[in-house]
């Protein structure tokens, strides 16, 4: 649609951008055949999210962050234990206490609560950079995995699930580089 002045409109612009775009291979098959040394690209495709799911570094990455909170995660669940029977004992026996008694433990119920939620969101937070340090670590191996089996093998394109509506399984090569990672991660990779 023209709108005043001459000027193309925003659907009708987007429309014929399609336009041209879907008809560009029709054009390009009427033209003259590329010469034969003209190879056509090699793309691959990576589903990262599938290695980030199954690689070895990243599953050794949780493990080895679970065994590191442990601890914190033991501290935090005695402390809600303790929390607990707090509140129950305040529940059973508040009303047979003295009033000074009750309070007093209405206090500590409430200073314990803020320490466990304190401790709670620490270590959370801690955990949480201690998850990115170790995600971002294997990102990088994951990159520089996929750049090497890519220059070695010729593909002169790879692309990540990150932007792709759709790979065709000819062109995916997760599972390759999943075998690489799982080489490197046994140490029986070759150079």
């Amino acid at each position: 649609m023209i709108q005043p002045g001459g000027s193309i409109g925003r659907c009708s612009k987007n429309a014929l951008i399609m336009a041209l775009i879907l008809s560009a291979p029709a054009m390009a098959q009427t033209q003259a055949p590329a010469p034969a040394s003209a190879a056509a690209p090699r793309i691959g495709y990576i589903d990262v999210k599938r290695l980030i799911d199954t690689a070895p570094q990243f599953l050794e990455s949780k493990a080895k962050l679970e065994r590191e909170f442990a601890k914190q995660n033991a501290q935090i669940n005695a402390d809600d234990a303790k929390l607990t029977g707090l509140k129950q004992r305040y529940e059973r026996d508040s009303a047979i206490m003295t009033k000074e008694n009750a309070e007093a433990l209405k206090r500590e119920i409430d200073a314990t609560e803020r320490d466990n939620k304190r401790r709670r969101e620490e270590t959370r937070a801690e955990y949480n950079n201690r998850g990115a340090e170790e995600v971002n670590r294997n990102l990088r191996l994951i990159n520089d995995t996929a750049i090497e089996y890519a220059r070695t093998q010729g593909y002169d394109m790879v692309v990540g699930s990150q932007a792709v509506l759709y790979a065709s399984p000819r062109v995916d090569i997760t599972d390759a580089v999943l075998q690489r990672l799982k080489e490197l991660n046994t140490g029986t990779a070759r150079p």
